[in-house]
Formats: structure tokens, C-alpha cells, sequence
């Protein structure tokens, strides 16, 4: 029995008209295939239908093939039973499916990777440095771009000597130093010092941060230091520079300890070995910068391995002088600025945020369809940087603002009455950031050291807000709060 793609058939369900219809006699044969029966009227029951209905039929509905009632009722009735083709490719594909899933895992993750040019894919370049390299000519930084840092310029000018000329030093039996730490605050300049080493000397600058040692696998961070400085003594002479090692130099603890530390421990151990170990270059430099020098390991600080720590301290006057004067070569500026004025107006601020004034107060100036930067954008700027955006458009309450005019007042009178005290430069009640107001002093000279009768002047002035809110306004607020805490800090210095 052989169905036609022309021939009409009829279809049915298995239960109850594929059965009913067997034990009436109505079925002369069925052919049962995977998952499939079709079946031919018998001629009793073709005379039971009309003469245009289908001869043939299907089961649209199939029950699971181990129905143990089906055989012996097609037998019982006299059905023909045929049996189809089988079906060779269902258990073909279902045995091919567990390789079929495993040839798509290989290609995600390793011909994918290949084609993004990660070598033998990203699953097997878990080991793989993460590094960035620039060459020597493509570094355009150099000691010129570099300001306020004179004293650690001057440290690592050795270094460079040693890069152009190292035969003079071997030819004595000097050893350049192994690494230079620099140590110091965030945006001080040590990351940009370290490309002007690399500007200077004109050789390779192997790039990485501390974080990307590490992996939650234990061994890709050793696997990887040992990648970078397989590529850097390529490459020799060379510099490389890791940037944030106290994420990876942390001081270890006693005794076993498993998961994430000992995956920093496995990788600190890695850099200790590269960095002294026998198998050491001389002519690749490791140069590492971190703002807390007192959570490394003593081990990785000490000579033969970082020699030198180089602090990168916060600009003194003539340092920010020079800071704001190099950066502000990319702005127009007006006639009006004062860049003495400015950086006497501008104590603590890192180089990063002398940066990010001289931006602010170009932006300013463009928002205002100005042509050049005045000095009144540079003062908005640096207000913006050190205590946030002006909340010009806040509703004040009278009340809060009378108090906060009073509480400023305090300040500012105490501060122009006191002779130990620096300059009064700007008053504001404007809120900015969490602030209701402030008093602003411009510095004479920058203070290594605060005298007792400094402290005093600070402490009186402190509390010239919180008096004069006792006594112009009959009570007292917790806006004093942080004066309170500042003049408590100078107390116990």
C-alpha cells in the first residue's frame, strides 16, 4: 500500500475513530511507520461512506507506539498489518546532537576569538597579557608636558640616561635601579610621568593596570605576568608600566589562605620572580605607581626590586603656576587672567583637577558665546570643581537664606580682623554641592607646616559662623556642623 502525493485522504484521530472504525470492520489493511499509520477502507466500509470520500486514510493523532492494545485488536479484525520504511535519521540526528552542541561551543569561544585576534581564542587567552604597547617615537609626552613635579623629574632622569646610554653605566659596574614606585595621591601626575619617561627615552611602553592580573581562575594572573615580560624582554630595552599594583602587591597574610587571595598571592610571587629572579633583563625597566604605598609587600619594595620610590606630591604654587599655564595652551585666554592669582586660589588641587578647571572654564565660556576664557570663568570653574555646580535655580526659604548670610558674615568678619590669618578673597551663599554657602581665603604662600597661632586664627574663624547665628538670629543650627568638626581636627593637630 503506497500513497500518492495526488491521492486524497481522509483524516482522523486514533482514539476513538481509528479504533471504532477497526472494529467495525471498516479497515482492510494499515501501514504503521515511525510515528505514522495510514490505512486503506475496506469495501464494507467504503460502502458505508459516500462514493466521493477518500479510500485512504491517516491517523492525524498518534498514541506512543507501546500501546499493547493496538496489535491484538488489528489481529482480532483480520486488519493487514505492513510495515514502513525506518526511519534512519531521527536516531541518527539525535545521536549526532551531543557533537553537533560541542562543534558550537568550540567555535564560539575558540574560532570566534581567533577571528577577533585573540590568538588561539579568548578561552585559551585567559593567560595572555592584557597589556597595551606604544612605541617610543608614537609617545608625543615628554618632561615638557609635565609640570610641578621638578624633584621627581629629576629622579627618574637617570633612568632615561640608562635607556639611551647603558653602556655607560655597565662600563663602571653601576646597575640602574630594577623599578621605580611612584607614590603618591590620585592625579598627581604619575601615570604621565611614566609616559614621559617612555617619550624621552624613545623605547617601548608595555602598559597595564593592576586589576587585569586578575581572573577568577587561579594562575591567569601569573600566567599573564609571566606573558609580559616574556614580550617585553622581546622588545628589550623597554618599559613596563603597572599602573594601580596595590591591587595585586597587597602585603600577604600568614598561613593558608585559598580563593581571590591566593590568586593575588600566585601573581604578586610571579612578579616578585620576573622582577629578581635568575632569569632577570636589565634593560626592561618596570616602573609601578599606587596612591598607598603602605599596603604592599615588603618584599616587592625592597632594592633589587623597586629601588627607588619616587613621591609625586601635590603642586606647590609654582608648580600649579606651571600646571595651568601648560594646560591652558590649548584655550584662548583674555587679557584679565591671572594664573598667580589663580594658583594662590587653588591649594590641594592635584594636577588632574587644575585639568579639569581649565576645561570646566572653556565650556563655561562657550556656553556664554564668549570668544576667550576671563578670569571670572576660571573663578566659576574652580568653585564648580571644589564644591560642585552652583544651585542658582534652588528655592530658598528667607529664613535659611538670611541665616546662611549671617553664618557666612561670621566667617568672613572674623577671618579680616585676624592678622594670622590668610586674605578673605570670596563670600557666596549660593548652596553648592551640600553646601548652604562659603568663606573663601587666598593663600600668600603654600604651608608645609601650620603654626599654633595659625591653628588659633583657623579655630576662631570656624566658629565665627556658629556665633553669629547666636547672636544675630536667636538660635543655632546644625549648619555649623562641619566648621565644628574642622576646628576639632586643628585642635588635636
Amino acid at each position: 500500500m503506497t500513497l500518492n502525493k495526488w491521492q486524497r485522504v481522509e483524516q482522523i484521530n486514533y482514539s476513538p475513530d481509528f479504533l471504532n472504525l477497526i472494529r467495525q470492520g471498516y479497515v482492510e489493511s494499515v501501514r504503521i511507520e515511525h510515528e505514522r499509520i495510514v490505512g486503506v477502507f475496506s469495501e464494507a466500509g467504503q460502502k458505508s461512506r459516500k462514493p466521493t470520500d477518500p479510500t485512504s486514510f491517516e491517523v492525524v493523532y498518534i498514541q506512543p507506539m507501546w500501546d499493547k492494545d493496538l496489535q491484538p485488536l488489528l489481529q482480532k479484525h483480520n486488519v493487514i498489518v505492513k510495515g514502513g520504511k525506518p526511519d534512519m535519521w531521527m536516531p541518527l540526528l539525535w545521536n549526532l546532537l551531543p557533537f553537533a552542541l560541542l562543534a558550537a561551543m568550540i567555535y564560539f569561544f575558540f574560532l570566534r576569538g581567533m577571528r577577533s585576534g585573540g590568538g588561539l581564542g579568548t578561552a585559551l587567552s585567559f593567560g595572555r597579557s592584557k597589556h597595551r604597547v606604544r612605541a617610543g617615537k608614537d609617545t608625543k609626552i615628554t618632561f615638557a608636558d609635565v609640570a610641578g613635579i621638578d624633584e621627581a623629574k629629576e629622579e627618574v632622569a637617570e633612568v632615561i640616561e640608562f635607556l639611551k646610554n647603558p653602556k655607560k653605566f655597565k662600563k663602571i659596574g653601576g646597575r640602574i635601579p630594577r623599578g621605580v614606585l611612584l607614590v603618591g595621591p590620585p592625579g598627581c601626575g604619575k601615570t604621565l610621568l611614566a609616559k614621559a619617561i617612555a617619550g624621552e627615552s624613545d623605547v617601548p611602553f608595555f602598559s597595564i593596570s593592576g586589576s587585569d592580573f586578575v581572573e577568577m581562575f587561579v594562575g591567569v594572573g601569573a600566567s599573564r605576568v609571566r606573558d609580559l615580560f616574556r614580550q617585553a624582554k622581546e622588545n628589550s630595552p623597554c618599559i613596563i608600566f603597572l599602573d594601580e599594583i596595590d591591587a595585586i602587591g597587597k602585603k600577604r597574610g600568614p598561613g593558608f589562605v585559598s580563593g581571590g587571595h591566593d590568586e593575588r598571592e600566585q601573581t604578586l610571587n610571579a612578579i616578585l620572580v620576573e622582577m629578581d629572579g635568575f632569569e632577570t633583563d636589565d634593560q626592561v625597566i618596570v616602573i609601578a605607581a599606587t596612591n598607598r604605598a603602605d599596603i604592599l609587600d615588603s618584599a616587592l619594595t625592597r632594592p633589587g626590586r623597586f629601588d627607588r620610590q619616587v613621591v609625586v606630591p601635590l603642586p606647590d604654587l609654582k608648580g600649579r603656576m606651571s600646571i595651568l599655564r601648560i594646560h591652558a595652551q590649548k584655550v584662548k585666554c583674555g587679557p584679565d587672567v591671572d594664573w598667580e592669582k589663580m594658583a594662590r586660589g587653588t591649594p590641594m588641587f592635584s594636577g588632574a583637577e587644575l585639568e579639569a578647571l581649565i576645561n570646566e572654564a572653556a565650556i563655561g565660556a562657550s556656553m556664554q558665546n564668549k570668544d576667550y576664557v576671563e578670569m571670572a570663568d576660571l573663578e566659576e570653574a574652580r568653585d564648580k570643581v571644589r564644591w560642585g555646580r552652583a544651585k542658582r535655580s534652588r528655592v530658598v526659604d528667607e529664613q535659611d537664606k538670611r541665616l546662611a548670610a549671617y553664618h557666612e558674615a561670621g566667617h568672613a568678619l572674623v577671618q579680616s580682623l585676624l592678622k594670622d590669618a590668610d586674605p578673605l578673597h570670596k563670600v557666596s551663599i549660593i548652596p553648592r554641592g551640600q553646601m548652604g554657602g562659603a568663606t573663601f581665603a587666598l593663600p600668600e604662600k603654600d604651608r608645609m607646616f601650620y603654626s599654633r597661632k595659625y591653628c588659633r586664627a583657623q579655630i576662631q574663624i570656624c566658629f565665627g559662623g556658629r556665633i553669629a547665628e547666636e547672636m544675630f538670629c536667636d538660635d543655632i543650627t546644625s549648619g555649623a556642623q562641619a566648621d565644628i568638626k574642622q576646628a576639632t581636627l586643628l585642635a588635636r593637630a
